[in-house]
């Protein structure tokens, strides 16, 4: 099994690593022991992270695309350099294998490259005026300090999203990190630091959540707010923000259909399936969560995916053999027992799995339930976590009335040979983001975010850079 040291992590405030005023013990999920602590803000921190990032901004605003563009490549390598310190530090404080940490940590790499380019191309335009000698331009500019709150689940793939888009469009940013993943967060920043990004234009925060983001948002120096979490969460958020008319990206939960239709490749789609669904113990936003299965094809579906599942293997993270760690805290496995338990009490029945794994450490079997009604919460609120409810259906507009019956509409996914049935799920379902045959999302150059209760905004491809900038039209008659 792979080893590594657990470091303590600081503040960074204005270039430097500080202590706070508290810590709070980082707990290893495989082992439920303390492993490191992390330092909390207090308000003398906060009006520090806020003046350092107001005084950056004056100053980086002013600094070509071109430059920002090298200093952030440069922090791309250093991460690709150190891939491997980072991924062992991230598996020992959140828990996924250590190999999906590696490609989180080689992924944000690529996220870098790709907003960097994307800062150099934040072209304005030249529009054809309807009077002789009047020219009139559209420029597109930073829109000041932001204040991004990013979530445990990813603690580097979701920073490097917001605090790469910020830098390349020049702006600063401080950044409130994951206080239960803060050691891989840390190193993200350490990398933008070791790059030559100027003192202010990033910094660092941790504390508790509500008293930061309470004080951060209405405060005057912040322009513009970034999170990704929880619906709940992300709705008082933006309502704060609202409220002082600042620009948000809500990045928030879902509960994403998996439609097998009945042509399609069973074997293929069970593979992509149980491969997804158990990724991160299944702690992820974009995770497949309600399985609908065609009427005709849904026993030789069941009974190939709870096969697949039960050859998951599951312990600790640094095992290089392990499919799915722990999950984050104790109060996951809370939750998967009292879903699994509510489905069970309402009729569902119980294929594999359904309970924790020994005493130490947060560990949940993979889990697979059928003939789950729609009564049950399972299939009302999102599970996040490693239990798979799999229903039937029979009728194609009984299945796109239960594929859009939640609030929700982050991802959805579809297995099927038929370009026809494609086309129509792409079309019908309710959905930012949707994959077919394959789980193609999540990438630095396509876009990546929700509708309805599941968010607002993009931060991928083109349309990453947009709630950074301000549009500016300036016109002018040449006398």
């Amino acid at each position: 099994m792979l080893t590594a040291t657990y470091p303590d992590t600081s503040l960074f405030i204005d270039g430097k690593w500080i202590p706070g005023p508290s810590s709070d013990p980082v707990l290893n999920p495989a082992t439920g022991e303390e492993i490191g602590r992390v330092a909390h803000a207090g308000r003398a921190e906060l009006d520090a992270a806020l003046e350092a990032a107001s005084r950056a901004f004056a100053k980086w605003s002013r600094v070509t695309a071109h430059e920002r563009y090298k200093l952030l490549r440069k922090a791309g390598e250093l991460l690709r350099e150190r891939h491997e310190e980072i991924a062992r530090i991230m598996t020992m404080e959140q828990g996924k294998p250590v190999a999906e940490a590696r490609v989180e940590t080689l992924a944000a790499a690529d996220i870098i490259d790709w907003l960097a380019e994307e800062g150099r191309r934040q072209y304005g335009r030249l529009i054809p005026a309807r009077a002789e000698g009047v020219q009139q331009i559209v420029h597109r500019e930073p829109v000041g300090v932001v204040a991004a709150f990013t979530p445990w689940n990813f603690p580097i793939n979701q920073a490097v999203r917001k605090c790469s888009a910020a830098i390349a469009a020049g702006c600063t940013i401080i950044l409130k990190g994951p206080e239960e993943t803060p050691a891989s967060c840390a190193a993200l920043v350490k990398c933008y630091e070791d790059a030559g990004i100027p003192a202010g234009v990033v910094n660092l925060v941790y504390g508790t959540p509500s008293e930061i983001s309470e004080y951060l948002i209405p405060h005057p120096v912040i322009k513009k707010v970034t999170f990704t979490g929880s619906t709940p969460v992300g709705k008082k958020l933006a309502a704060l923000a609202g409220e002082h008319m600042k620009r948000v990206t809500m990045e928030l939960g879902g509960h994403a259909p998996a439609v097998v239709f009945e042509d399609a490749d069973l074997d293929h789609a069970i593979k992509m399936l149980a491969g997804a669904k158990f990724r991160n113990a299944g702690q992820v936003c974009v995770s497949p969560t309600r399985f609908l299965v065609h009427e005709n094809v849904y026993e030789r579906f069941v009974d190939g995916f709870t096969e697949a599942v039960k050859q998951v293997k599951v312990g600790n993270g640094l095992d290089e053999s392990v499919r799915m760690g722990p999950l984050a805290n104790s109060r996951r496995v809370d939750a998967m027992e009292a879903l699994t338990a509510d489905a069970l009490q309402k009729g569902a029945s119980l294929r594999t799995g359904g309970g924790r794994i020994g005493n130490t450490g947060y560990f949940f079997q993979p889990t697979v339930l059928t003939e789950v009604p729609l009564s049950a919460r399972i299939m009302n609120e999102e599970p996040f976590g490693p239990v798979v409810p799999i229903s039937s259906f029979s009728s194609r507009d009984g299945l796109f009335d239960e594929a859009n019956r939640l609030p929700w509409g982050l991802a959805a996914y579809a297995y099927t040979r038929s370009g026809q049935l494609a086309d129509e799920f792409g079309r019908r379902v309710e959905s930012g983001m949707v994959s077919i045959n394959h789980h193609g999302l999540a990438f630095p150059e396509t876009p990546f975010g929700g509708i309805k209760d599941s968010g607002f905004g993009s931060e991928g491809g083109i349309e990453a850079m947009d709630a950074y900038v301000n549009t500016k039209f300036v016109t002018q008659l040449n006398v």
